[in-house]
């Protein structure tokens, strides 16, 4: 009987591992360069007056952890005092880890300003609309949903701006939502402000819309296709950012 020498059974071992990492990674970053964001809903204060949310990932050159925390005036629809974190680990992440621990690093390590705002992990955000589609379009979105206890209903226009082109391209984009209640009652609100321009943005799509349990705050998350890192436009990142409003 032939028999295979266990240091190349070993060998075929480490090289599997390899091919299956390579290719877990292909797939979470949508087969193309760059790295996406994994988006955490974090909770609101028990009032609604706070959200706060984090993403995380792995870059793609480095394979080293990040995670981003950010803490939100509802009202305002802005960052409170101190409000934006983030942390970028110093190595690699080890074979199988999703840099996911990234993200339990910078929560224990910001407790205190997470306290200050009464951030509430139990009070995380009802869906009323999660896009379930890979937009990632230039042009315009609209989205039409509904909060069936409240029975009102809802359309989000989302309104891309863009500047200049290629590696230099700057964008910028504003949401116009309709809120029609169940004595057809209508409201407007616009939210984002179209004087903010981002380099290297060159999609924004709302992935989400949630609200608090009291139904008094809405969050619009929002999915941003970034050129990646290279600069040179053959692939791109996928970051979070979320839109805010009290009705």
């Amino acid at each position: 009987m032939f028999a295979i020498p266990m240091f190349a059974i070993e060998k075929q071992k480490h090289f599997a591992a390899i091919l299956l990492f390579t290719v877990s990674l292909m797939f979470s970053a949508g087969l193309y360069a760059g790295d996406v964001a994994s988006f955490v809903d974090l909770g609101f204060s028990e009032n609604g007056a706070v959200y706060m949310f984090a993403q995380y990932g792995v870059d793609e050159h480095t394979l080293r952890p990040w995670s981003e925390l950010y803490i939100v005036d509802v009202g305002k629809n802005d960052f409170v005092k101190g409000g934006r974190l983030s942390y970028r680990h110093d190595k690699p992440v080890a074979l199988g880890q999703d840099g996911s621990a990234a993200l339990l690093r910078i929560i224990s390590h910001n407790t205190e300003i997470i306290q200050k705002y009464r951030s509430n992990f139990m009070q995380q955000g009802i869906p009323l609309f999660i896009s379930l589609e890979d937009i990632r379009s230039s042009g315009g979105q609209t989205i039409d949903f509904r909060d069936f206890e409240k029975r009102a209903y809802y359309s989000a226009a989302l309104n891309s701006i863009f500047f200049g082109g290629g590696k230099d391209i700057r964008s910028s984009f504003f949401i116009i939502l309709d809120r029609t209640d169940n004595d057809g009652v209508k409201k407007t609100y616009r939210v984002g402000n179209p004087d903010v321009k981002r380099a290297g943005v060159t999609t924004y799509s709302i992935k989400k819309a949630i609200v608090n349990p009291a139904r008094t705050s809405m969050i619009l998350v929002i999915e941003m296709t970034l050129l990646n890192g290279d600069g040179n436009g053959d692939g791109s990142d996928i970051r979070y950012m979320v839109e805010t409003l009290h009705f």
